[in-house]
């Protein structure tokens, strides 16, 4: 709960040398003390959180000096103490709709969702995040509850991968919709997207779509100009001749929501179409063996160029920030992985991890508890972390590259010599995976097992009619 309540401040999780020591809520739960302790002095602070009358939180002590923890202990009983009221919001800052708040307005389906056992979790930090967020929109509460979900979905999620890495991250201006900033100086403009259908489908319980078999329209079909499409219309917004973007590096993140399930295999999609690079496993003399391909367009008639970051045309784009997990997985997952309650359910993720010995052609199959250390201990936090699968797709042709130095937690996709290559942070990575929500009774599927296991439980809901959801909505 403390790593969710320190996204609201400026830096996040970055609190620099001066490193978090103890920590408390108040018992009504509208303040926060922090006692930090520097890493070099061993100087002690307070930093004090209360809530706003629209529930965001305000700090009222910032770093304050304390000769010793004692000290620091008894200065936070007093600010924490239950009954005082919350802050007022400051004259001429927008008052935070509250999100629950639908003024009359008819829910989308998954919104509705947020409300069930299954999906509480998600309506709760998906609610701190947007009370998170430094100036959103004035119709972001309302965008969240109706057509626009995942928009603001992946605006919520975007805030918390930031500042999990300790980045300053402002909206100072209407767009780009963010200005991210390290404690070097570092800094970037990021202006978030969203790939939708070319026609609204309901991403409830709706039946996925599946991985095209052919390698050249995995890479360069349907999905490679959905995406083409997505970022064209931000680039001819000329977002990088902005007065205040100009000069610096200026990032698209996209997220994908083009067809139910499709963010389970889109990315390689995104490859083809940024790198115009495909690749496929084939057999020689007996032995699979990796290759790789070239392609100058998409498929399709329009004739639509492929490789976006393959010359200078578009230097003003620094670089791609993309995951395939901005699902109600995703905020599950994250909760329940770090203690927060389950429900009477368990949350299973299934999938492939990335398989790094040499020569290897596919993934590692897995499908674990998110409760169970097995899965905790993928990650040195102890929890999956949102940027588990945040990916940047560097512009070798930029004007102002995106230093890699700025989002040190993420994966870095960068030319050398000729010659793409991956970085990533963390040392588990995550090529596609999909979310179980089950009774607690019934058992774990193996990673085969999952069709089975599906197909069992569809059998039961159409008797019984009395089972919790048992995909993520978005199938991803």
């Amino acid at each position: 709960m403390f790593d969710v309540y320190a996204l609201a401040l400026p830096r996040g999780h970055g609190f620099g040398e001066r490193l978090p020591y103890e920590a408390w809520q108040s018992e009504d739960g509208k303040a926060c003390a922090i006692v930090t302790r520097h890493a070099e002095d061993g100087s002690i602070g307070l930093i004090v959180m209360r809530r706003r009358t629209d529930g965001v939180w305000a700090v009222t002590l910032d770093n304050v000096p304390q000769p010793d923890v004692a000290a620091a202990t008894a200065l936070a009983e007093r600010e924490l103490a239950v009954g005082r009221p919350p802050l007022p919001v400051p004259p001429g800052v927008q008052r935070r709709t509250a999100l629950y708040d639908l003024q009359g307005r008819t829910p989308s389906r998954i919104f509705q969702l947020l409300t069930a056992p299954s999906h509480q979790n998600v309506g709760w930090l998906l609610n701190q995040l947007y009370l998170s967020l430094p100036r959103p929109d004035p119709n972001w509460a309302a965008d969240c509850q109706t057509e626009n979900f995942h928009t603001r979905l992946w605006e919520a999620q975007l805030l918390a991968s930031f500042r999990e890495q300790g980045l300053l991250v402002t909206q100072p201006v209407e767009s780009p919709d963010f200005r991210i900033e390290n404690r070097k100086g570092g800094a970037a403009w990021v202006e978030a997207v969203t790939a939708n259908p070319q026609q609204r489908f309901e991403p409830v319980n709706a039946r996925p779509s599946f991985q095209p078999e052919e390698p050249t329209e995995l890479f360069f079909g349907a999905a490679a100009l959905r995406f083409a499409k997505t970022l064209g219309s931000k680039l001819q917004r000329d977002y990088a001749d902005m007065p205040h973007v100009k000069g610096m590096p200026f990032a698209i993140a996209l997220a994908d929501f083009h067809a139910p399930a499709s963010m389970m295999w889109s990315r390689e999609a995104l490859l083809g179409y940024l790198y115009g690079m495909s690749a496929e496993v084939i057999e020689i003399d007996g032995e699979r063996v990796a290759t790789a391909g070239e392609a100058s367009e998409l498929l399709g008639t329009s004739g639509f160029p492929a490789g976006l970051f393959r010359n200078d045309a578009h230097a003003e784009l620094s670089a791609v920030i993309f995951t395939n997990a901005c699902t109600l997985g995703k905020f599950n997952r994250l909760a329940v992985s770090a203690g927060a309650p389950d429900h009477g359910l368990r949350y299973v993720r299934y999938g492939k991890f990335f398989d790094r010995r040499p020569g290897a052609l596919d993934g590692i199959k897995f499908s674990l508890d998110v409760t169970s250390g097995e899965y905790r201990g993928q990650w040195p936090q102890g929890y999956e972390p949102w940027c588990a699968e945040l990916e940047v797709f560097h512009n070798p042709f930029a004007r102002s590259p995106v230093p890699e130095a700025l989002l040190p937690e993420a994966t870095h996709w960068v030319e050398l010599d000729g010659e793409q290559i991956c970085r990533s942070h963390y040392a588990t990575n995550i090529l596609w995976s999909g979310t179980l929500i089950q009774n607690q009774a019934d058992d774990i599927p193996t990673y085969d097992g999952v069709p089975a296991y599906l197909e069992s439980v569809a059998r039961r809901r159409r008797t019984e009619q009395a089972e919790p959801e048992t995909l993520d909505p978005e199938g991803a």
